[in-house]
């Protein structure tokens, strides 16, 4: 049970914080805030030590006590940020002229920050009575003793219904997936095949590992001299998986318990010495215990021995397979035919299959399986009773609650008891992070870097070391989690970057649950069911009003909001929203995407009073002015305003916001007022539109900035010497995209190409509609210095040879769109070039010629080219190299048919898709002219491009061989 979920890992500092000199404190005060964090920190050492029992494990007293001090420290929390929100000061140090001013400003603040210091006096003496009291309970219910004295409940162990399933029952598993596997175990050449060799199934918890990998183990057993299959699972000792192991091969010695792992080892080499053995660990979770494990199997045994292992966690499985000659096996969802073979074959007779009136809820039910048979085969137990379908109105009800943690049953919970052991494997800021997903809706398309800032602004990302990111420190998580399998990552377009994640709906069920068991979520739809017995909401969640359910669109009024610290609203549910005058203590506010103009009770100027706001989202709201009041948000981290293109110029009222971290604007719109420069947390400035030269030299004073994408209407040399110079001194600066509106011909930037040298950290580079004469000085003068550039976008006017050959040299470079108008002849991708890129673009004005050799770019999934059809008629590269890349998944060429004929033009398409056709991986390819050939033309016409009178517009005109003397 994570009920560290509570204030208490922010509370701590800000006790200390207290402490200090500069709040001014009575020594009594001081005396009651040092008492109060003495007890707070040993009640905070005994919640972590309840967060590690899961809840269900719990005696009920230590759960009501834990769920006290969660409570009160949220109380708490509130308290001393009312304080720090009042006493804080934020001016900047006086000129001579306004000396005066401040003195008289200052003076008038005097009396009420008094008064301040005397209420935290009295709430601090209140809130000791309370934590006496609790800390009193405490000593009543020994927390120490109960929670030490725990012992796992008695339950069965899930892997035994894998284990022991019939070949009859498997669906989806037999044939393609198990001849997979078999297929990773027998792969490579003569030699290779008699080497030990590893291969490692990840994936989902639920998804069917342990019954894949039991079904290869039974087929192909019979082929080795020995073999074993040993369950390891959470907490697993290295001795007793030894043991099992012994076991399992026939040698049954009593005294086996009586030895240490370094004699287990020795016994377990002696027992496979000159054997050819098969052996399964299934279901591994830490990686110090393989790497323990690991030493038991000697790697000079050549009589073709195999290692399975399962787990759910990626980074386990990467451990395992750390040779090149192993393999990693990635478990996927079954197929939408399996899924309904599955699901049917559970609920309804094989003779009479799906009847049609169940049709559709059965689909809509497995489309919220997703693919997994724990979760199909659960849900397909609670359909039927007594051996009988139930009512359609029964589906339609369950098909309601899943995902929203609603579903009541024996074999549900069994479910959420399986998933829940990859949940409390998670350390307990994960688990923290995890749960705050369920804010969002099922199905929802959650947004990385959104998520993350609002992980920062809860305070649950903390920062250990000075100097440390803490965006990057929250990406950490997001990416734990990814590796664990417990959120599904969803790529961008080009497939090479993570953008965003989904929860599965079985996840999301048991997130709800916990969420709404620990009062840490609240999610309101407008129902009474949803709004009854709310108290002490602390975030709340408004989602899916419908009208057909009897749901009210008007604000709240029955719930409190006093004590919110959060709130998600979703563009259905923007009439629920309470007016922002009654939520003095909300630190998160995400709008983004709710029309709120059309509802009267949400005033702009109100969201000047909540000023404990850190995470502001007002992306595509709709409004059109930012009001002056947000200025007073001083502890403003993240300010959203994309995709408002109504809003024409910021406030000058942002630029007082010193603590703000991310400011995105809508790209090409909002103008900045003067004083950037003031913003000297920032850490990422997207779409600002800039033309003073003095705004750009501002830019030089952001020297935590991480992230910029800036819009030009016109780069004089004036103002590209002033952002060269700038950008110069941001030495921490990870992401720099710099885009010009307006259309051809292109500027170009080449003193940022020759003067510019950008810092190590440099992970991505874009320039949009400007353009370099040569490639940058700072990718010629040494690639090797961008070890973590992984995304460049650049137009080049020349592309010769030496080019291809220095952006080869790149060695992180995953994305890579380069254009010309220009080509120094024949290009080629040499073997060793672009050693980890994924994504390849290639574009030019004319006719080009590029040919990938065998061992260029092996990871390279996705090829996009616009080419002239020249090249491809060249009998020698007829097929460009394609057959070379041997990750190749999706390819996209257009053929530029100037001065070539129909019939050249569709020779050379053929000649592609033939290659392709051939291609091991099948990939996915749409190979198209350009322009397309119209209906009718014959194989001797060919295409010209003319230019009209006034030079502002061209067409391209098909003529016959022959015509204009060509």
């Amino acid at each position: 049970m994570n009920l560290v979920t509570g204030a208490m890992g922010s509370l701590l500092p800000k006790l200390a914080e207290l402490l200090k000199e500069e709040y001014k404190l009575p020594k009594s005060v001081k005396e009651g805030v040092r008492s109060l964090e003495k007890e707070m920190k040993s009640m905070h050492a005994a919640l972590r030590k309840v967060a590690e029992v899961p809840r269900d494990q719990l005696d009920e007293q230590v759960r009501l006590w834990a769920g006290e001090v969660r409570e009160l420290s949220f109380d708490m929390e509130d308290v001393v940020d009312k304080f720090l929100v009042r006493v804080d000061d934020d001016s900047e140090p006086a000129t001579n002229t306004n000396k005066l001013k401040l003195l008289i400003e200052k003076m008038a603040n005097f009396f009420p920050k008094l008064k301040t210091r005397h209420q935290i006096a009295d709430a601090i003496k209140d809130i000791n009575k309370q934590v006496q009291e609790v800390a009193n309970r405490r000593g009543r219910y020994t927390v120490e003793n109960i929670v030490a004295r725990i012992a796992p409940a008695t339950t069965i162990d899930p892997r035994l219904k894998a284990l022991y399933t019939e070949v009859t029952q498997l669906v989806g598993i037999a044939g393609k997936r198990d001849q997979e596997l078999m297929n990773l175990l027998s792969e490579g050449d003569s030699v290779s095949t008699k080497k030990l060799k590893i291969v490692s199934v990840v994936g989902f918890g639920g998804l069917g590992k342990t019954t894949l990998v039991k079904t290869v183990y039974d087929k192909i057993k019979g082929g080795f001299d020995c073999s074993a299959f040993v369950p390891v699972g959470r907490n697993a000792d290295a001795n007793k998986v030894f043991i099992d192991i012994l076991l399992d091969l026939g040698m049954y010695e009593s005294h086996l318990t009586m030895l240490d792992e370094r004699q287990l080892i020795n016994k377990l080499r002696e027992r496979l010495e000159n054997k050819r053995y098969l052996i399964v660990i299934d279901d591994i979770w830490d990686e110090k215990l393989w790497e323990i494990i690991n030493l038991a199997f000697s790697r000079s045994n050549n009589f073709g021995s195999r290692l399975i292992t399962t787990t759910r966690i990626v980074s386990v499985s990467k451990v395992c397979c750390s040779s090149i000659d192993h393999s990693i096996y990635q478990m996927k969802p079954l197929s939408d035919d399996d899924s309904k073979t599955l699901f049917h074959k559970r609920i309804f007779s094989q003779e009479s299959g799906c009847p049609l009136e169940f049709e559709e809820v059965s689909t809509d039910i497995l489309k919220k399986c997703g693919g997994v048979p724990l979760a199909i085969i659960t849900i397909a137990s609670l359909l039927t009773s007594d051996l009988k379908v139930k009512p359609k109105d029964e589906w339609r009800a369950l098909l309601k609650s899943i995902g929203r943690g609603l579903t009541e049953d024996p074999s549900v919970e069994e479910m959420l008891r399986i998933l829940s052991f990859s949940y409390y494997d998670l350390p307990s800021h994960l688990r923290t992070c995890l749960l705050y997903l369920s804010m969002f809706p099922e199905d929802y398309f959650i947004i990385k870097d959104q998520v993350i800032r609002m992980w920062i602004a809860e305070s649950f990302v903390q920062c250990e070391k000075a100097g440390s990111s803490l965006f990057e420190i929250g990406e950490t998580y997001f990416n734990e989690l990814v590796n664990r399998n417990m959120i599904q990552p969803v790529y961008d377009y080009m497939g090479t970057e993570i953008e965003a994640c989904r929860v599965h709906d079985m996840v999301l069920d048991l997130i709800s649950s916990l969420s709404r068991e620990d009062n840490f979520v609240t999610i309101l739809n407008g129902t009474g069911d949803s709004m009854s017995s709310q108290s002490n909401i602390r975030r709340m969640s408004l989602q899916n009003v419908r009208k057909e359910e009897g749901c009210q669109a008007t604000p709240l009024e029955s719930v409190s909001t006093l004590q919110v610290r959060s709130i998600t609203t979703f563009k259905p549910a923007i009439g629920l929203m309470p007016p922002f005058l009654s939520l003095v203590v909300l630190r998160v506010l995400d709008l983004n995407g709710c029309d709120i103009g059309e509802h009267n009770h949400l005033i702009l100027q109100d969201l000047g009073s909540l000023l404990h706001l850190r995470y502001l989202g007002l992306a595509g709201t709709g409004i059109s002015v930012v009001p002056e009041e947000v200025g007073k948000l001083q502890f403003l981290q993240v300010l959203d305003l994309s995709g408002n293109h109504r809003i024409k110029e910021l406030t000058s009222a942002v630029m007082k916001l010193k603590r703000l971290m991310c400011l995105l604007i809508e790209y090409g719109y909002a103008w900045l007022p003067d004083g950037l420069g003031n913003l000297t947390s920032m850490e990422v400035l997207r779409d600002i539109t800039v033309d003073s030269i003095s705004t750009v030299k501002e830019l030089g004073n952001m020297k935590r900035l991480r992230k910029l994408e800036i819009w030009f209407d016109n780069l004089s040399l004036e103002l590209e010497e002033a952002f060269v110079e700038s950008i110069g001194k941001l030495s921490n600066i990870q992401s720099l995209e710099i885009f010009r509106r307006g259309t051809l011909p292109m500027e170009s930037i080449d003193i940022l190409g020759e003067c510019w040298v950008p810092p190590g950290s440099l992970q991505e580079f874009v320039a949009i509609n400007i353009k370099f004469s040569t490639l940058p000085a700072w990718i010629r003068r040494n690639p090797s210095h961008l070890s973590k550039l992984s995304k460049l976008v650049i137009c080049v006017d020349r592309v010769g040879q030496e080019y291809v050959e220095f952006l080869g040299r790149l060695p992180a470079l995953r994305s890579l769109f380069l254009g010309s108008f220009r080509q120094s002849g024949p290009l080629l991708v040499v073997a060793g070039g672009f050693p980890c890129l994924t994504s390849f673009e290639w574009g030019y004005q004319s006719p080009c010629e590029i040919v990938f050799q065998a061992g260029a770019m092996p990871k390279a999934e996705r090829v996009v080219l616009d080419i002239g059809v020249r090249v491809t008629n060249e009998e020698a590269a007829g097929d460009l190299g394609m057959g070379n890349l041997p990750s190749l998944r999706y390819v996209r060429v257009a053929l530029n048919r100037k001065r070539v004929t129909v019939g050249q033009a569709k020779q050379a398409k053929a000649a592609l898709e033939k290659a392709l056709c051939a291609h091991p991986n099948s990939p996915t390819f749409r190979i198209f002219f350009c322009p397309d050939i119209r209906v009718g033309g014959h194989d001797l016409q060919f295409c010209v491009m003319l230019d009209s009178v006034d030079n502002e517009q061209s067409s391209w005109v098909e003529l016959e061989l022959g015509t204009m003397g060509l």
